[in-house]
């Protein structure tokens, strides 16, 4: 839940498919074999209403999105919601929330986003709502840990549908052959693909997503994260990339280029997807919700040959791992026009138990204590995984930055600046954002 930008192809479902999908649920055009019929009983309004739902698609996100709309259609409401990848979701939001009236009347967010909306009044508090409805949902069954993400000043705003952590996913049978076990650091990491490279013949064994308008952040920050440094300080309000561990998180990223395609700056997971599809690469390190789709055989020979781990720590000495936890969730806008109580008890029949039940494996579901060995195959890495991230930086000011270093952390990778021009440009940037956000 650092810098969890997550146009890590964000989310949207591998290739085409999302837009073109058979089977949809009642006002959806994405599948609804991942719905599950729940109960959704919200009171008649006075007129027919129809509740525009925005979240992005993904093997994670949709039985949630799916079960809302499926559920929760009837009584005089239609619930409705296009397919759209995580960027087109982004541009949606900040449309749908910038005026006095928007498009949307759900959105899904996630914990990084929260602080900005919350300090900008964007979203509803959701605190009374939660405390009227917590029993008829058995609300106090999702984890704390993650309301807490969604929570900005004391404000619940968006009510948790499910986490995304870093996940390893390797080739276990290339990582055989060559008498490999799964790295735990980034030393070992580089050893362990040129070793792929020489002995199994895969030229660009790593496989991250690295775009360089989005995710490139995400994985410098998970970088400088297990370095022991985050982004920014909150109590000087300074931006931390004067600091020796900003210029060798590039460093580090630097290095992994000679294992990886010449084209990672144009890949979003899904493109990282692919190349553990195909069999071009042997290690790839995506969030969690991607993982599923690889064990699945209809899209690669391969499904049974991925074993999972939890990401390496950066250097042996890392107090955490290479990783960042990203909590989903839903929000309520504050300029919808429907009824926000109804609204609320949509989106908590969309979490309930068996809703969370039926997102499994493909999710990590917000209610405690639901993913085991037995309900998903990475459920060990993932619950690694998510213990083991650096922390939050829940300021209203990181999203700011962090798009702010973007690019500038893109030319250093690809070579247009050095590293230490990139961080004199970075801590410039961020001081920046800083400053306009106080």
């Amino acid at each position: 839940m650092r810098t969890s930008l997550r146009t890590n192809g964000a989310l949207a479902l591998t290739a085409v498919a999302a837009l073109g999908l058979a089977a949809c649920g009642a006002g959806s055009k994405t599948a609804s074999s991942t719905a599950a019929q729940v109960t959704c009983d919200v009171a008649k309004p006075s007129k027919p209403t129809t509740v525009n739902v925005l979240a992005y698609n993904s093997s994670a996100i949709d039985p949630f999105t799916n079960t809302m709309v499926s559920s929760c259609s009837k009584n005089d409401y239609t619930l409705k919601h296009e397919p759209i990848d995580f960027p087109g979701q982004v541009q949606k939001t900040t449309a749908t929330l910038a005026g006095a009236s928007g498009t949307y009347d759900i959105v899904e967010t996630y914990g990084f986003v929260i602080p900005q909306y919350g300090s900008q009044n964007k979203l509803a508090p959701l605190n009374d709502l939660f405390t009227k409805y917590a029993d008829s949902y058995k609300l106090n069954d999702i984890s704390k840990d993650m309301r807490a993400a969604m929570t900005y000043d004391g404000k619940l705003y968006a009510l948790p549908m499910q986490a995304q952590m870093y996940i390893m996913a390797y080739r276990k049978d290339v990582f055989d052959q060559v008498g490999l076990q799964p790295p735990k650091t980034f030393e070992e990491m580089k050893t362990a693909a040129k070793t792929i490279q020489e002995k199994a013949g895969i030229k660009y064994p790593i496989a991250l997503p690295w775009l360089a308008t989005g995710d490139i952040v995400t994985s410098y920050d998970c970088i400088l994260g297990s370095l022991g440094v985050n982004l920014t300080n909150f109590d000087t309000k300074t931006a931390n990339f004067d600091k020796p561990q900003a210029k060798q998180a590039l460093d580090e990223m630097i290095a992994l280029k000679p294992f990886m395609d010449p084209q990672v700056t144009t890949f979003a997971q899904p493109a990282v997807q692919q190349q553990m599809y195909n069999g071009t690469g042997a290690i790839a390190i995506m969030f969690s919700g991607r993982m599923n789709d690889l064990t699945l055989e209809k899209n690669s020979k391969y499904a049974k040959s991925f074993a999972f781990a939890a990401p390496p720590k950066v250097a042996a000495d890392s107090a955490k791992l290479y990783d960042t936890l990203s909590v989903d969730g839903w929000s309520i806008p504050n300029n919808t026009a429907v009824d926000k109580d109804a609204l609320f008890q949509m989106i908590a029949s969309s979490v309930s138990e068996e809703a969370s039940k039926a997102s499994l494996p493909a999710a990590y579901p917000a209610r405690s204590g639901m993913v085991s060995d037995s309900s998903s195959p990475y459920a060990a890495a993932a619950n690694v995984s998510i213990t083991s991230a650096p922390p939050a930086e829940p300021y209203p000011w990181t999203a700011d930055v962090s798009n702010k270093i973007t690019p500038i952390i893109a030319n250093a990778v690809l070579g247009k600046i050095t590293t230490d021009e990139a961080v004199v440009q970075m801590q410039q940037a961020a001081t920046a954002a800083i400053a306009a956000a106080k």
